[in-house]
């Protein structure tokens, strides 16, 4: 049995001796692939997260009790290397259920992010790519143009500006503009095709459209710098129906001011399982792990552009600039939870987080170049406690973040005293930011 409050003062007092470390201060690593091969164990529902979890007497205690009702689903890998660096994964999972239904919110973000990278290299056309000027035109109902970005150094709307932001601070339109740029049937087609068969990504984001609505999307242009057409995106219409679905949250929710005490219907929203999430994760980390029909076509200069700006900071970020208000753990719930202090340099966090309708999820890639530490986490957790939605009572203060930050520190101690044969090199994670 550990002593969770010397475990957590432990914690803190790593964290600030490792604030010293002047790794980050260093230049990108050259870009090269993982080694291989990787070996990715599973153990499902295995007996790890109750030894750790009930370690901590009363943090964790709830969550044991009412899993079900929470829908909490977790899924740790552990990261094994050998003399060469080759990683050996081994997931282990908590309440395992890819029936039961969680909002992925923000989540989805990720895939739709790299799936705009995958389409640029597929199309192969000369000069087009990630930083090339991509107008958004209107062309139907519900569609909103964009013609500039005030956020870039050139004033221009790029495929990498709006991944910085998708990144950096979970920014809702930059998604919308994949989206569009993407269509929703390239989407879920690809998803699909790579074995992510649970998937159904269906609508924008915090923009109420209907559904025709949101199987039309915009037509997009690309520009080269003397203003040429590169390639045309015309408007799209996906006339594909998808299986049915019958996906439901809460007792409750309000439409119009009303309240109606039926379960919210969710079966023509966003739908991945949070195993496909971590996938889709995994992918970007270590792409070898993965089989080659699974991985998005990246070049390595595409990986590690991502890599970058999963774990940047948003202060730590020139164009876009953002203020105070995005604080350092802004979107790093894992370890951190709504922390509004620094994260020490010697701690970085490639993730991506999901917040709405009471939902909570966090996909998290963890480092520590002081104390050579690696491993993955992916969460959720339903903080509705009252059942009822749009109500704007949710209790992401008191249960989601509490638990993501418990979560996290836990899983940290836990890899601070578990034996390694061989230290994993980092040094390929180390960025220059600020940029």
């Amino acid at each position: 049995m550990y002593n969770k409050n010397l475990l957590l003062i432990a914690f803190v007092g790593l964290l600030v001796l490792g604030s010293c470390n002047p790794a980050t201060k260093l230049a990108v690593a050259a870009v090269t692939p993982p080694p291989v091969p990787v070996v990715v164990a599973e153990v499902k529902e295995d007996p790890f997260f109750k030894e750790v979890l009930k370690a901590y007497p009363g943090m964790f205690d709830s969550l044991l009790l009412h899993r079900k009702d929470q829908n909490v689903q977790i899924i740790y890998t552990e990261i094994n290397r050998s003399a060469d660096g080759a990683p050996t994964l081994k997931k282990h999972y908590f309440n395992r259920d890819d029936k039961a239904y969680f909002y992925p919110a923000s989540t989805v973000k990720l895939p739709v992010a790299l799936l705009a990278l995958e389409r640029l290299n597929e199309l192969t056309v000369k000069g087009l790519d990630k930083n090339t000027t991509m107008i958004t035109e209107a062309g139907y109902s519900g569609q909103t143009p964009v013609y500039n970005d005030p956020n870039t150094a050139e004033g221009k709307p790029t495929v990498a500006q709006y991944i910085k932001k998708i990144l950096l601070v979970s920014d809702n339109d930059a998604y919308n503009r994949l989206y569009e740029f993407l269509g929703q049937e390239y989407v879920n087609a690809s998803l699909y095709k790579k074995g992510y068969q649970q998937s159904q990504i269906l609508h924008r984001l915090d923009v109420f459209l209907t559904e025709d609505e949101n199987r039309h999307t915009n037509p997009v242009n690309f520009y080269d710098n003397n203003n040429n057409l590169l390639y045309s995106k015309p408007l799209l219409f996906n006339q594909k129906q998808y299986n049915g679905r019958r996906d439901s949250l809460g007792r409750g929710y309000y439409s119009n001011g009303k309240l109606i005490s039926l379960p919210m219907d969710f079966s023509k929203k966003n739908k991945i399982t949070l195993d496909e999430l971590n996938q889709v994760l995994t992918s970007v980390i270590f792409p070898q792990s993965v089989p080659p029909s699974q991985r998005f076509n990246l070049t390595e200069e595409d990986r590690h552009f991502v890599l970058q700006y999963m774990s940047q900071l948003p202060s730590e970020s020139v164009y876009p600039s953002y203020d105070s208000h995005y604080y350092d753990a802004y979107v790093k719930f894992i370890l951190y939870g709504s922390e509004e202090g620094t994260i020490p340099k010697n701690i970085r966090i490639f993730n991506k987080v999901g917040l709405a309708y009471g939902q909570l999820t966090d996909l998290a890639y963890v480092v520590d170049f002081e104390k050579n530490i690696e491993f993955m986490v992916s969460a959720t957790i339903d903080c509705n406690e009252d059942g009822i939605l749009n109500d704007d009572k949710y209790g992401y203060d008191n249960i989601g973040y509490p638990f993501m930050k418990n979560l996290g520190r836990a899983l940290y101690q836990h890899e601070l005293t578990r034996k390694r044969n061989f230290k994993p090199d980092l040094s390929s994670l180390i960025f220059t930011y600020n940029k």
